[in-house]
């Protein structure tokens, strides 16, 4: 057989001798990558911040993400008005003005109850960003669709002003047909206290602006200038800080690549055009001065948006974005964020390469035209939500937003499909069902093979613990990882949990043995691990030498001993394979094994074949004549009741 020895029974958590697995890949003859991962836990870069794992309102997924930061933004925060509550979808949706914002059960007649619901329900305690309207018009009704000959001015909007210039009130008046953001601030400031005393953490300066001819046509029917857009910027963040300067300010949430060109061929940006290499430059260098004559900084936090682009069959982010070119292209997409080497397919990397890969070139800009600015992507999403390349895409992104310092980012969901986006947040925020994290301080992390897959490590500052995401993006073949640790610290254990295709809950595999500060371990095709690093030694190692070991055949109480009577067996297991009756000269099948069983078993089983196999993954394997007998490899050899294995297969020659 391909592994020295099988067992079968209960299911119970395993700690895998590192010279013992070791011994396991090397003769296994399923298909596998074999990468070099370095880990420097010395090498602490800087801390992670916590405001990278967010998301947007209504967003709350399964409420288990643990998430650090909550964004109340979209396109209807562009209307929406604090003091009666409405709102309008602009061509999102007919350009109804309505109380869609407004909380279920809530009174829409109490002044911001929209922003204060959000902030005590649903942030539940992290950090919370609200939005500044800065078009000029907010929704003076819920009377519906806006038609266009209703168009700003008109009744159906109030005009939306940065300072009162006058003593505030927390009632605010209703029929001075004006709605004012320093008011609206102050509201929030008297019930929560300032920034720094845990009120409202931020604000952005509007949504997508570039786009506001499209989207709020209604209200602002042309193209927003460049100077325009900085003017109402620096006008809104003084007011906000005026109230509040412990504040921080995001702005100004550019829609796309587009937009960080050239304000999506703003009007007048040719004026700036020669001086500016893109609007992201001239914006930041204009804001900086602005701050610098009024004595404040005016922006704290630079705000794109990004959703990919990229290409397999389909954009990665539509909604049928299912096949295999989709969703290899999904994984690999990601890398447009940091890797110089890596073009993917689409209009962005085909004519604007100089701008890639992306975060070094922002911070370039950010470094040269205003020091000191961090960076965020608020909105963003690469699709797949609902399957394991979304989840894999998803925690390549933290891990990249960890990695090279972004400050604050905020997850999108698309299409409806959130089942495996949450999953993937749950590995670096809550992968042992109890709040969890990855560590607070990034270490340098390198791999050989970054098609195939990503590393990010990190150590947590209290507990001192090394936590390691790594991530196998290939499709069909497993990783066998070879893991150095370059550090002082002498690790002795590691505890392995992973998120795969088979469920989408993260799984609790038990822990390892770290030798000499080494780990060989078996990476299964698609799939995501989070490894736990300790200097304590492994609490239950598996030692087929020790009588008290469950896992020992001379123990008469193994439940794996083929001696007792009370061992389930594999007399439940059923295995399927359809052999192609086609002539050919050789051939590949599908291998799909069921427990039938009452009790989760580490499975056995064999099947004929026609000919020879030349190849099977994900299983070890032998074959005697006609026969060919399988077992589980480490990630899928126990079979609960009523389980089937996924991806594995073989090829042969007849």
């Amino acid at each position: 057989m391909n592994e020295s020895s099988h067992r079968h029974g209960l299911a119970r958590p395993k700690i895998l001798s590192v010279l013992i697995f070791a011994a396991l890949a090397s003769s296994a003859a399923s298909a596998q990558v074999s990468i070099d991962y370095s880990i420097s836990p010395d090498e602490q870069n800087h801390k992670i911040s916590e405001l990278i794992y967010g998301t947007n309102h209504r967003m709350n997924m399964t409420g288990h993400e643990n998430f650090g930061f909550y964004r109340l933004g979209g396109n209807r925060t562009t209307a929406y008005n604090w003091e009666n509550n409405y709102s309008n979808a602009g061509s999102d949706w007919v350009h109804s003005s309505d109380t869609y914002m407004v909380p279920d059960g809530a009174d829409e007649t109490i002044p911001g109850i929209t922003l204060t619901d959000f902030v005590d329900n649903d942030a539940a305690g992290a950090k919370t960003m609200l939005t500044v309207p800065l078009a000029g018009y907010v929704a003076a009704d819920k009377n519906g669709t806006v038609q266009e000959g209703e168009v700003a001015p008109s009744s159906r909007w109030i005009p939306a002003i940065a300072k009162k210039n006058a003593p505030f009130s927390l009632t605010p008046d209703l029929t001075d047909n004006a709605v004012y953001t320093d008011e609206m601030v102050n509201f929030l400031v008297e019930r929560y206290g300032r920034a720094a005393d845990g009120g409202v953490f931020a604000y952005s300066l509007d949504n997508e602006p570039s786009l506001w001819y499209h989207t709020h046509s209604r209200i602002h029917p042309d193209k927003p200038g460049a100077k325009e857009l900085v003017d109402r910027s620096i006008e809104a963040a003084q007011a906000v800080k005026g109230v509040d300067p412990t504040a921080t300010i995001f702005g100004p949430a550019l829609y796309g690549f587009t937009a960080f060109v050239s304000l999506t061929d703003a009007p007048d940006w040719t004026n700036y055009s020669d001086q500016y290499h893109w609007f992201i430059d001239y914006y930041l260098a204009q804001m900086k001065a602005a701050g610098e004559s009024s004595g404040m900084r005016l922006l704290d936090v630079l705000d794109l948006h990004w959703y990919s682009e990229a290409r397999g069959d389909q954009r990665v982010t539509d909604g049928n974005a299912d096949s295999v070119k989709d969703k290899n292209a999904r994984m690999q997409a990601p890398r447009t964020f940091w890797d110089p080497e890596y073009q993917e397919d689409s209009w962005i990397a085909q004519w604007n390469m100089a701008e890639l890969p992306l975060i070094p070139h922002i911070q370039d800009s950010i470094d040269m035209h205003y020091p000191g600015t961090k960076m965020a992507f608020t909105e963003y999403g690469f699709g797949g939500g609902d399957d394991i390349t979304g989840a894999i895409a998803e925690a390549d992104v933290l891990g990249i937003f960890g990695k090279y310092d972004v400050y604050a980012a905020n997850s999108w969901i698309l299409n409806d499909e959130e089942k495996y986006l949450a999953s993937a947040y749950r590995l670096y925020r809550n992968y042992d069902g109890e709040n969890g994290t990855f560590g607070d301080t990034s270490v340098t992390a390198t791999m050989s093979d970054k098609e195939n897959s990503s590393i990010y490590a990190s150590v947590d500052s209290e507990t001192g613990l090394l936590h390691v995401i790594v991530l196998n993006k290939n499709m069909n073949e497993s990783i066998n990882g070879v893991f150095n640790i370059d550090s002082t610290t002498i690790y002795k254990s590691g505890k392995t949990y992973v998120l795969n295709s088979d469920s989408v809950e993260i799984q609790d595999k038990g822990e390892v043995e770290v030798t000499n500060n080494q780990l060989n371990y078996d990476i299964p095709a698609l799939s995501a691990y989070h490894i736990v690093f300790s200097t304590a030694d492994a609490t239950d190692p598996t030692d087929p030498t020790d009588p008290t070991d469950p896992t020992d055949p001379t123990d008469p109480t193994d439940p794996t001993d083929p001696t007792d009577p009370t061992d389930p067996g594999t007399d439940g297991v059923t295995v399927s394979v359809n052999i192609p009756q086609d002539g050919s000269a050789s051939y590949c099948s599908d291998i799909v094994v069921t427990n039938n069983g009452s009790e989760a078993v580490e499975w056995q089983t064999n099947f004929d074949v026609e000919g020879s196999v030349y190849a099977l993954w994900n299983a070890n394997w032998e074959q005697s004549g006609t026969t060919v007998t399988i077992s589980g490899v480490e990630w899928n050899k126990v079979l609960q009741p009523g389980a089937s294995t996924s991806s594995i297969g073989f090829c042969a020659n007849r």
